[in-house]
């Protein structure tokens, strides 16, 4: 699968770096998916590190900004009914770890490298439990960051152990 996206850009003429920074700001896949790739590819980890966390974090104010008016839209629309209840039920499904804690609960919701989690949701989140901007912000973009430092950690010792053989 790897293989097949980094072909994909290859031939498109895209640089490595450009190729790992618009995967992160894909929904889903994010840094997490974005850090084994440009393992893949051999950009240094730290450079690596400084594009995969800003492209994660680009999206981040739009979705706090947005969500809400777009999920209210999806639920009067009885095509888009579904993706609205999909992200309501996803957001209800998650909210819960982070009403414990609030902002500390936002950031290692984040910052935990798990499917589900990640800026994306946690943006969500933010949205649908009314976190203010100014506070919800700062918690996510330091989640990325820690989900940065542990994703780049477990890339290398992947790399390394993958090295062994």
């Amino acid at each position: 699968m790897t293989d097949a996206i980094v072909t994909f850009f290859q031939n498109m003429n895209i640089s490595d770096e450009l190729v790992v920074f618009l995967v992160s700001m894909l929904p889903i896949i994010e840094l997490r998916g974005a850090i084994p790739l440009g393992f893949f590819m051999d950009i240094e980890p730290w450079v690596l590190f400084i594009i995969t966390v800003i492209g994660n974090i680009l999206p981040v104010p739009f979705i706090i900004l947005c969500a809400r008016p777009i999920v209210n839209f999806c639920l009067r629309t009885r095509f888009l009914r579904p993706v609205g209840n999909w992200m309501e039920e996803k957001v209800r499904k998650n909210s819960h770890k982070v009403l414990q804690y609030e902002i500390f609960g936002l950031f290692l919701f984040v910052a935990i490298p798990l499917p589900g989690t990640g800026a994306w949701t946690g943006a969500l989140i933010a949205t649908f439990l009314d976190l203010r901007l100014k506070n919800a912000v700062p918690s996510i973009i330091a989640g990325v960051m820690g989900a940065g430092i542990i994703m780049i950690f477990g890339s290398s010792i992947v790399k390394f152990l993958v090295g062994l053989f």
